[in-house]
Order: structure tokens, then C-alpha cells, then sequence
């Protein structure tokens, strides 16, 4: 893709995130929406290769009727309330509406099949913008909404969220279909918890951006794409082996590393709001989506290509890692002793 190009859509997609996470008003909210749509629709088709085309085409029908929904959400609410602002969505038909415009936007269940779909179709970086920062504009609008959602609505959604999330990803064999049903995992987390703590969902949804970014990035440095070239990739990169091994158990949340911070944060205030029984269901339900992570690391670092006489030796480079997921995989493992000073901020 042309140098210029990508400066531009890269510039738009900042500025469509910047104009709906800065926006009070709906109708500026849904702008930078469709400016985020259009500007990450060329990356995702980039190769012409016609899955890639298809992606974009999901990708697109899928944004448009979720943009759709939210301006006819806001459009519901200033007729019976006249109040255009995005914190004063009261009507309670908007809201339903606004939360099934937001899951589709974000990939929750039953709003989620496009997503892994989207995610195989596109390159490994554009999978990564499709994970992290296309996801941070519809969280702002929940977060600034979330005073009049309905929490029965978000907490079904969340618990079928994480269900679905780690039980379709168990047969998954693609790289990225497997962390397309982790992010729809991750996201049920975040939407469990919007109602009763909103800031506690941003830092989660911080974390799993950062954590995100690490296993993508070594990917692509790794060249990686299904299992199969995962289980010989030790030879070639063991350095980059052994941080996708530690970013991934991060991602599934076990303790002493950064993503069990999150987890542990949610479990403690929904246990405080006694919603002991859905906190007890979706920590059950995330020990699928550790099968599933532990099936990555073991394939990344445990498995070796058979050493038979007509084996040929894979060429080693000896590329030293990049600064960006050395500084993200440092983060996202030893993040967990600062949850205190993280707890008196948020």
C-alpha cells in the first residue's frame, strides 16, 4: 500500500476516535463512528486477496447497521426527550436499542459472528487496530451511557459473552480466529462490570489493549499465522517464543502476571454487589479460554519439529526483538505488584 495512503487512513482513524471519545453530542458520537469505518475498510482489503474483500465487506455491513442503530437510538430519545447529549439517554427503548448497536459494534454475543470472520481476513497488524482501538470508541459511549443501561441486559450478554468466547475457540486451529473468541471473552469481562464500576471496565479494556498488542506484534515478527507453523517456530525465535509464552498466559489471567489484575478487580466488586453467582460463572467459564491459551504457549514453545537425517535445519536470524513488544511484554507481565496504587487511582 502506498506510503501516503496509509498516513491518511491511519490520521482518520485517530481523528474518528478522537471526535466520538471527545463528542457530547450523538450526532458528533456517530460521525467519528462511520470516519473509523471507512478509514480502516482499505487496510483490511489491502492484499485484493478475496477473503480479504470479503472481510472488508462484513466489516462493513455489520458497522453500517450498528451506526444505523445508534442514531436511531439518539434519534428515539430526543423525540421523547429532547436532549440530544449522550449522558442523558433516559428513555428506556433507546437504551435496549443503543446496548444491541454497541454489541454489534464490539462483537458480543449474539452479535459476535462476524468477528472472527473480519479477523481471518485481514492482515496481522490491521487485526490488531481491529481488536484494540476499534473497540475503544463504542466502550466510551457505553462508559458514558452507563448510567441507563439495563444491567440484566449487559450481565446475559457478558456471561454468554465469555461462554461463547471460550467455547467456540477450543477447535479453532487459525491464529487469529483463536484471539478473535479471546478479545469476545475479554469484552464479556468488560461488560459485566460497566454498570456497577465503569472505570474498573476502561482499565480492563487498557490492559487487554496492551496485552493484545504484545501477542499480535510477535506474531507478525514471528510471521505466524496457524498452529502448525506456530509448533515450529521455537527454532527459528526462541526469544520470541518464550515472551508470546508469558504474554498469552498474561491474556488467560493467571496469577502472579498482569491480566489476573483485571480479572481479580471485577470478581472482588461484583462480590461487593452481590453478584457472588455470575462472578462464581464467568470465572468458571474463563478456565475454557485458559485451555485454549495453554494450547498456544504449549504449541509455541513445548512441541518441536521431528529430528529425522532429512530434517532441514530452519534459518536462524539472530534479529534482536523489537523495542515496542519488549516494553508491551515487560507490562504485561509485571504490571500486577502496582494493583494498590492502580485501585487508588481508578
Amino acid at each position: 500500500m502506498n506510503p501516503q495512503a496509509k498516513l491518511i487512513f491511519i490520521t482518520s482513524l485517530l481523528l474518528g476516535t478522537t471526535i466520538t471519545i471527545s463528542s457530547n453530542h450523538w450526532v458528533m458520537a456517530w460521525t467519528g463512528l462511520e470516519i473509523n469505518t471507512l478509514a480502516i475498510l482499505p487496510l483490511i482489503s489491502k492484499s485484493h486477496h478475496p477473503r480479504a474483500i470479503e472481510a472488508a465487506t462484513k466489516y462493513f455491513l455489520v458497522q453500517a447497521t450498528a451506526s444505523t442503530l445508534v442514531l436511531f437510538s439518539s434519534m428515539t430519545n430526543a423525540w421523547y426527550t429532547g436532549q440530544w447529549d449522550i449522558t442523558q439517554l433516559t428513555h428506556p427503548a433507546s437504551s435496549l436499542i443503543l446496548t444491541a448497536a454497541i454489541s454489534m459494534k464490539l462483537g458480543l454475543v449474539p452479535f459476535h459472528f462476524w468477528f472472527p470472520e473480519v479477523l481471518q481476513g485481514s492482515p496481522l497488524i490491521t487485526g490488531l487496530l481491529l481488536s484494540t482501538a476499534m473497540k475503544f470508541p463504542p466502550i466510551t459511549l457505553l462508559y458514558m451511557t452507563s448510567l441507563s443501561l439495563n444491567p440484566t441486559l449487559l450481565t446475559t450478554l457478558a456471561v454468554l459473552s465469555v461462554a461463547m468466547g471460550g467455547w467456540m475457540g477450543l477447535n479453532q486451529t487459525q491464529v487469529r480466529k483463536i484471539m478473535a473468541f479471546s478479545s469476545i471473552a475479554h469484552l464479556g469481562w468488560m461488560a459485566i462490570i460497566l454498570i456497577y464500576y465503569p472505570k474498573l471496565t476502561l482499565l480492563n479494556f487498557y490492559l487487554y489493549a496492551m496485552m493484545t498488542a504484545a501477542v499480535f506484534l510477535t506474531l507478525n515478527s514471528m510471521k505466524v499465522l496457524n498452529l502448525s507453523t506456530l509448533m515450529t517456530a521455537w527454532t527459528k525465535a526462541p526469544a520470541l517464543s518464550t515472551i508470546l509464552l508469558l504474554t498469552l498466559l498474561s491474556l488467560a489471567g493467571l496469577p502472579p502476571l498482569t491480566g489476573f489484575l483485571p480479572k481479580w478487580l471485577i470478581i472482588q466488586e461484583l462480590t461487593k454487589q452481590d453478584m457472588a453467582p455470575a462472578a462464581i460463572i464467568i470465572s468458571l467459564l474463563s478456565l475454557l479460554g485458559l485451555f485454549f491459551y495453554l494450547r498456544l504457549a504449549y504449541c509455541a514453545t513445548i512441541t518441536l519439529p521431528p529430528h529425522t537425517t532429512n530434517h532441514m535445519k530452519q534459518w536462524r536470524t539472530n534479529k534482536p526483538v523489537s523495542p515496542s513488544i519488549a516494553i508491551l511484554t515487560t507490562l504485561s507481565i509485571m504490571l500486577l505488584p502496582t494493583s494498590p496504587m492502580l485501585t487508588t487511582i481508578i
